[in-house]
């Protein structure tokens, strides 16, 4: 049986009419180069689902595990003026979820969402499933599709 929080994830799938089919890593996939090691793929395939608060609201990036969020221009293409990481405890009022094991979808609360498109270069991502330890791989396509993202540039090369 799937933990609580992956639950989550398979049901915002199952909604969607999509089947997601969920890996668990004991090791856990804490960073991006843990995952692509995890999972055999390169450290760009990882989708980074990372929390921003701009201007007090708390939006969605999810950036290639090879780039950095640039928080400047996450602001520009998200209409606001000051962007920096949430806080821990708002990113799990608001998701539902743990930093580490913020999925791209399944959310809590409805949270506006920003995708990367370095990630719509590959055939297949993974992305973390509710917890550190839980990963699954998606098309990007579905991936945007999903977590109602819309495909912005807000990073730099790492």
């Amino acid at each position: 049986m799937a933990p609580a929080s992956v639950q989550r994830v398979l049901d915002a799938a199952a909604t969607a009419g999509v089947e997601l089919d969920i890996v668990e890593y004991p090791d856990g996939t804490r960073t991006a180069v843990d995952a692509a090691a995890a999972v055999g793929c390169e450290v760009g395939q990882i989708v980074k689902s990372l929390v921003f608060d701009l201007d007090g609201e708390l939006i969605l990036a999810l950036t290639s595990g090879s780039n950095r969020v640039d928080a400047d221009l996450l602001a520009a293409v998200a209409g606001g003026s000051v962007c920096g990481r949430a806080d821990v405890d708002r990113v799990r009022d608001t998701t539902g979820f743990a930093i580490g094991g913020v999925p791209p979808f399944g959310h809590a609360s409805t949270i506006r969402a920003f995708v990367d498109p370095a990630l719509e270069t590959y055939d297949r991502i993974w992305a973390a499933a509710g917890t550190p330890r839980h990963v699954f791989p998606i098309q990007p396509e579905t991936l945007r599709s999903l977590s109602n993202a819309t495909s912005a540039n807000f990073t730099e090369g790492v």
